[in-house]
C-alpha cells in the first residue's frame, strides 16, 4: 500500500520536537475498560524504574532527516501470504457502482490485495523492530515495574507542556481523557463541558485487537453550529446533528435516536406526519439548530468535525480484567479542514493511482506545528511517549507514517474507520465496551466478521504470530473453530489473557526505551518469520481463490447471529 498526494519537499520541517518529559510522575486513576471496570486500587506511584538505555543506543528524534521514504507502507504490507493468506482486504477494497451506490472513495485498490506493488524504495521493509528480539529485555522488567508504569497517567501533563512552549497546533482539552470511561457520562458526554462525545465500535481486524498490543478509544465533537441553537448549548440538537452524521457516513435511510419531543423541536423526525415522541429519524439534506443553512454532504463529515484517538497499553488486573489503563501510547488528533466538491476527490484519488502506477514516492504537506495534510481534507497530528514516558509532538517522519491508514486505502470512508463502525444508532453512544459486543458482519456479507477475518488471515494477525490466539481459535490442523468463535463475545475473541498483556506491555517498552517509532511500532518479542525483510518483485500473488473479498468496513448491526 502506498500514499501520494501533496508534491511538497520532504524536509520542509517547521517545528521542534520538546524531549522534555515528566519521567512518570503525574499520576491518575485507572478507572475504564473496554470489557468491566477495573478493580485496581488508587493509582500506584511510579517509583518502579524501566530499563536504561544509553543515548548512543536510543533513535535519534529529528525533523532535520528522514530514514523511509516510503513510510506509509505500513509494516502489514510486508506479511508473506504464503500464497493464500489474504489479511489485505481490511484496507484494499473496491466496490460495485453498477447499482448506483454513492461511494465517495474511488480508490477501488482491491487489486493490491496479496499483491507486492511497491516502488524500489518500499522494497525494503524498513520496519526493522519487527526483527528484534525482545526477551532478555522482557525478563529484566518485572510484573511490579511494567504494572506501576501502565497505570501511570501521561496525559494531563501534555496541555501544559504545549501551552508553555507557546505550541501552535492542536492542545488536547479534554480533561481527565486518562480516566477513559470515568471521563464520560453514559451517553459518551465529556464530563468536563469540552463537547467530546465517546462512541462504542468494533475494533478494526487485527493490529488494532487488545491481543495485538493495544487498546484504544475515539472520541469525536462536531463544530459549535452544530450543538447550538442560538448560541446556546442544546444536548438534543447535538445528538440529532451527530445521528445525523452517522447515517451520512454509513449510508443508512434511518436511525434510532433518545426519545424527542418533535412537539417542542418542530420537527417531524421519524416522518410519519405527526408532532409526537420520536424515537427514529429519518435521512435529512440539513443539519439541525445553528448549521440549519449547512447542507449534508455525502459520506463527508461537517467542516471543523474533530476526532481524538488515544492508543493505550493492555491493562489488566489480578481478577484477570483486560481494560483501558491510564497511559497512552499515543494521542491521535484530526481535523476536517477542507470540505471536498466530488469532482475534486474524483481527481485527487485520479492522481493517487496514477502516481502509485508510476512507482513515485509520498508526498505530503506539512504545515509544522499545525499538523500534516493528508491531501483530502484532514490535517493530522500525533503525540507519541518520549524516553521518559511523556507525551511529546511526533517528528514529521512519525506522523508520515499515518499517512499510509488516514490518506488514500480503499477501504476508508473520509479517510476514517472508527465511525463507520460505531454501534448503530442510540446503543452506540458511551465509551468502548467489547464485553458482550457480538461478532456483527460486514454490511457486504453474512457471518460474523471475525470469524472471517480469522478464516482468510490465517491468524490472529497479518503477521500470523500470536500463538495465543491459535492456541484458542484454531483446531490442531489450523482450522477456525467456527462454533467455538460464533459462541464468544468480542471482549472473549480479541482480548489478551493476562500474561499475554504483560508481555506485550514489556515488548512495547523497549520501544519507548529506544525511541525507535520510524522503525516499527508492533509490540513483538520475537523476531518476525512470516513477514519480509526484501520483497522479491517476482513473487507471486494470491492463489485466484484467495484473490479478492469483497468485504465493507460498516457493519450490520441489526442482523443477528
Amino acid at each position: 500500500m502506498q500514499t501520494k498526494n501533496l508534491l511538497i519537499p520532504l524536509f520542509t520541517l517547521l517545528y521542534c520536537v520538546s524531549l522534555a518529559g515528566c519521567d512518570g510522575q503525574h499520576q491518575g486513576q485507572t478507572q475504564a475498560s473496554p470489557t468491566t471496570a477495573s478493580t485496581l486500587p488508587q493509582p500506584l506511584q511510579n517509583t518502579s524504574k524501566l530499563p536504561e538505555v544509553n543515548a548512543e543506543k536510543r533513535t535519534q528524534v529529528s525533523n532535520t532527516a528522514i530514514t523511509n521514504l516510503e513510510a506509509p507502507i505500513p509494516s502489514q504490507c510486508y506479511t508473506k501470504t504464503e500464497n493464500r493468506h489474504n489479511p489485505c482486504y481490511t484496507c484494499h477494497q473496491m466496490y460495485d457502482r453498477s447499482k448506483g451506490e454513492f461511494r465517495m472513495n474511488e480508490l477501488d485498490d482491491g487489486g493490491l490485495q496479496g499483491a507486492y506493488i511497491f516502488s524500489e524504495d518500499g522494497l525494503s521493509n524498513h520496519w526493522k523492530n519487527l526483527f528484534v528480539d525482545r526477551q532478555e529485555w522482557i525478563n529484566s522488567i518485572s510484573d511490579v515495574a511494567i504494572q506501576t508504569y501502565v497505570n501511570t497517567e501521561n496525559y494531563s501533563q501534555l496541555p501544559k507542556d504545549l501551552m508553555a512552549r507557546n505550541w501552535q497546533g492542536f492542545i488536547p482539552d479534554l480533561q481527565n481523557f486518562h480516566q477513559a470511561a470515568a471521563a464520560f457520562d453514559e451517553q459518551g458526554v465529556a464530563k468536563d463541558g469540552s463537547h467530546w462525545i465517546a462512541f462504542n465500535y468494533k475494533p478494526f481486524p487485527g493490529t488494532f485487537w487488545p491481543t495485538n498490543g493495544a487498546t484504544d478509544d475515539v472520541v469525536i465533537r462536531l463544530p459549535a453550529a452544530f450543538r447550538e441553537v442560538n448560541g446556546q448549548y442544546n444536548a438534543a440538537i447535538y445528538f440529532l446533528n451527530l445521528s445525523l452524521v452517522e447515517i451520512n457516513i454509513k449510508q443508512l435511510a434511518s436511525i434510532s435516536i433518545a426519545a424527542q419531543d418533535e412537539k417542542q423541536l418542530g420537527i417531524d423526525l421519524d416522518g410519519d406526519g405527526n408532532l409526537g415522541e420520536a424515537t427514529q429519524m429519518l435521512k435529512r439534506d440539513q443539519y439541525f439548530g445553528d448549521a440549519a443553512h449547512i447542507s449534508v454532504i455525502p459520506q463527508q463529515y461537517p467542516g471543523n468535525t474533530e476526532f481524538m484517538h488515544s492508543v493505550r497499553y493492555v491493562g489488566n488486573d489480578e481478577q484477570g480484567n483486560i481494560f483501558v489503563p491510564a497511559r497512552m501510547k499515543e494521542l491521535r488528533y484530526m481535523k476536517k479542514i477542507r470540505e471536498l466538491e466530488q469532482y475534486d476527490v474524483a481527481s485527487r484519488y485520479a492522481r493517487e493511482r496514477k502516481e502509485k502506477n508510476l512507482e513515485q514516492l509520498p508526498n505530503f504537506n506539512d504545515h509544522g506545528e499545525l499538523g500534516m495534510e493528508n491531501g483530502f481534507g484532514w490535517m493530522l497530528q500525533g503525540y507519541i511517549e518520549d524516553y521518559s514516558g511523556a507525551l511529546r509532538p511526533q517528528t514529521y517522519e512519525e506522523t508520515f507514517f499515518c499517512m499510509g491508514c488516514h490518506a488514500a486505502v480503499g477501504a476508508t470512508i473520509d479517510q476514517t474507520f472508527a465511525f463507520a463502525r460505531k454501534v448503530t444508532g442510540s446503543q452506540g453512544w458511551g465509551y468502548i465496551n467489547l464485553k458482550g459486543m457480538r461478532d456483527a458482519p460486514s454490511v457486504s456479507e453474512p457471518g460474523g466478521e471475525i470469524l472471517h477475518y480469522l478464516e482468510r488471515a490465517g491468524g490472529g494477525s497479518e503477521f500470523r504470530e500470536n500463538p495465543e490466539m491459535l492456541r484458542r481459535w484454531f483446531t490442531e490442523n489450523g482450522i477456525v473453530d467456527a462454533e467455538k468463535v460464533q459462541a464468544a463475545d468480542v471482549h472473549t475473541l480479541i482480548t489478551p489473557s493476562p500474561e499475554r498483556a504483560m508481555q506485550l506491555n514489556k515488548a512495547y517498552t523497549h520501544i519507548v526505551r529506544h525511541q525507535s517509532y520510524i522503525y516499527g511500532r508492533d509490540a513483538t518479542w520475537l523476531s518476525a518469520n512470516n513477514v519480509f525483510e526484501t520483497i522479491d518483485e517476482s513473487e507471486p500473488p494470491l492463489a485466484p481463490e484467495f484473490r479478492f473479498y469483497n468485504w465493507d468496513i460498516r457493519l450490520d448491526w441489526s442482523n443477528p447471529q
